[in-house]
């Protein structure tokens, strides 16, 4: 994997990278003349997890084949449910991330503010929900997979963000 690019084509941008992701590149990807409201939301390393201080990292692994499917399925879903939303980038790291590094970016675009907000949302809940990515953490004196883990679900099913 190299570095993570936008698309020459098409208005979904769905990426798994072990290289940092484009926070810059990503905002300008979405804009278009036709939206007047852009949401970027980055999900970054912080130093605590939910009852865990001192975490000093995280390591993130992927089922990519399907992980990049369900990512697809995630803007597809999106789309029927908000249909003028312009352009929609889902982009993840996987491997190992230190404090501060950007681990997840999803950037939406619309005409108006409204649809980028409930549009970037639901794409951000259900990628969580739905796609198959793992995360272990690493703080002062050991390391678990995530204390908020939870099993993965089919894109649709029930208890998923919904509009």
């Amino acid at each position: 994997m190299g570095a993570v690019l936008a698309p020459d084509n098409g208005d979904d941008w769905v990426a798994l990278s072990e290289e940092p992701l484009p926070l810059g590149a990503g905002l300008e990807w979405v804009t278009l003349p036709s939206c007047g409201g852009t949401v970027l939301f980055s999900g970054t390393v912080r130093d605590h997890a939910d009852g865990r201080t001192g975490v000093t990292g995280l390591h993130y692994e992927a089922y990519v084949e399907q992980a990049e499917k369900r990512m697809q399925a995630v803007i597809d879903d999106a789309r029927s449910r908000w249909p003028d939303v312009g352009r929609i980038a889902l982009l993840h790291r996987i491997g190992q991330l230190e404090l501060l590094d950007v681990a997840v970016i999803v950037v939406a675009s619309a005409p108006h503010r409204d649809v980028a907000f409930e549009a970037a949302r639901f794409c951000i809940d259900t990628l969580k929900a739905t796609v198959p990515i793992w995360k272990k953490e690493t703080w002062e004196g050991g390391s678990d997979w995530g204390t908020r883990a939870q099993s993965i679900e089919a894109p649709g099913e029930p208890g998923l963000a919904t509009a």
